[in-house]
Order: C-alpha cells, then structure tokens, then sequence
C-alpha cells in the first residue's frame, strides 16, 4: 500500500473577513492573524495549540487554516482543503494522470506551483467532480 497524504490545513473564503473571524473566535474560540497586504490580508486560523517554531500544530491528527477575501473567482467562493504531499510535481502529474485538472500556484507562471514564504510550495487542482483543492509540500521536503 503505498503512503497516505493527510489533510494538513483547510481554507475558507469570506465576504468580511472580520466578521469571519469574530464569528470563529466567538463560537469556537479560534485564534486568528491578519498577515499583511503583502499576502493578500489573508487570515491564519489556529484551531488548536500550535508549535511557536512551526506554527504546526502540537497534537497529532489537529489541522489549523485560513480565510481569505472571497472573489468572482471560481476558486474563491467555496471552502477547501490542503493535503500535504513529498513531491509536488509528482503529485501534480498523478493529479493529471488521474483526470485532475491543475490550476498551479504561481500567479505568474499557470500550471507551475508557487512559493509561500516560510511554509513551502503549493499547487491548487480541480479534482474530478470539479471541487478545487490544495497540496502543499512543506519546507522541510524540499
């Protein structure tokens, strides 16, 4: 049996995103940092304790997330997962090759993933029922 990608971080889109996030805050007692207009104001959401070092969480099994300001975007109007993967690029191909379309990360270069700062490259992809998800391969697998 060959080895499982788990599901590493799940992504939201927001109308407003402060309301969001007092919401999630409110209800559920999430943590949640604005980063800067540098990385689209996007939101990180910490549902559990997280590792100050990585930011990941420190119970096995806990995934954290983020909100980002919902567009027009296809992409962009409905939640999403991240699975965390050893190999991007072998991954994209096993995407293709399983009937997956690859939309890419890099805004500039479609169909190539792209670099966040401080985490590592990600590659989003329509899977076959037309559901957009994430795989990212963490820094520490580059």
């Amino acid at each position: 049996m060959s080895k499982m990608n788990p599901v590493v971080h799940f992504e939201m889109p927001a109308e407003n995103q402060k309301r969001m996030a007092d919401f999630y805050t409110k209800t559920f007692g999430w943590k949640i940092q604005q980063l800067g207009a540098e990385m689209g104001n996007y939101m990180v959401v910490s549902t559990s304790e997280t590792d100050e070092k990585t930011m990941r969480p420190k119970e096995a099994g806990m995934i954290n997330g983020g909100f980002y300001q919902k567009s027009e975007d296809m992409g962009s109007v409905y939640p999403s997962v991240v699975i965390a993967v050893d190999d991007i690029r072998k991954s994209m191909k096993k995407v293709s090759e399983a009937g997956g379309k690859i939309l890419g990360g890099d805004p500039n270069k479609p169909g190539e993933p792209g670099d966040i700062p401080g985490v590592g490259l990600f590659c989003s992809f329509i899977d076959t029922e037309g559901n957009q998800v994430s795989m990212l391969q963490p820094l520490g697998n580059m």
